[in-house]
């Protein structure tokens, strides 16, 4: 079944809508899960939430992209168990080290809790994302939105290490750079 005929599943609130979404973007939630959490468990247990969250949210909700709206959803409860969690272990680190990264450029949660900054933010990222060329742009969202480990993009994009590295940290350094000129900073 297509995105927009499960999407009018749940805009009729039949129930079904959850298990097209299951059957088609249950393995790629559960890995997005993983990824962050590192426990299958835990992992499975946010993708559920998701079909929660996705019901709750569809209607008045109408996603563009399916798979990238449940992504989100399974990434931000995914985010939120860890960080409940506080554990070194799950995630093999990826995530306390990714986030490290970002530290100088983005401030922490702590100084932007309110929604309208936190959004403006993300508008501003979003804005300097669609500047990068599109290998700068997939290495840096599959560093710091999916977590994957340096060893893990390299591979998938078929450069060494040392390239993966070098490009993350003069797109950090971009990123400053931008967020200082537009007085984010």
């Amino acid at each position: 079944m297509d995105d927009l005929n499960i999407i009018e599943l749940y805009q009729k609130r039949d129930q079904s809508a959850i298990t097209h979404t299951q059957m088609k973007y249950g393995a790629y939630c559960t890995e997005v899960a993983w990824r962050i959490l590192g426990n299958i468990q835990d992992a499975e247990e946010c993708v559920n939430d998701t079909y929660l969250r996705a019901w709750n949210t569809i209607p008045p909700a109408r996603p563009a992209c399916l798979r990238s709206f449940l992504a989100k959803i399974t990434r931000n409860i995914a985010l939120n168990r860890y960080r409940d969690s506080h554990t070194q272990k799950r995630g093999g680190g990826e995530i306390e080290v990714a986030l490290e990264e970002l530290g100088d450029c983005i401030s922490d949660g702590d100084s932007l809790t309110d929604e309208y900054l936190r959004r403006e933010m993300s508008e501003y990222i979003n804005t300097f994302l669609k500047k990068l060329s599109a290998k700068e742009r997939n290495i840096f969202l599959c560093r710091y939105y999916f977590f994957y480990s340096v060893a893990q993009i390299a591979q998938g994009q078929g450069v060494s290490e040392a390239y993966v590295r070098t490009s993350l940290s003069r797109t950090r350094r971009k990123l400053q750079n931008y967020l200082a000129k537009e007085g984010l900073l």
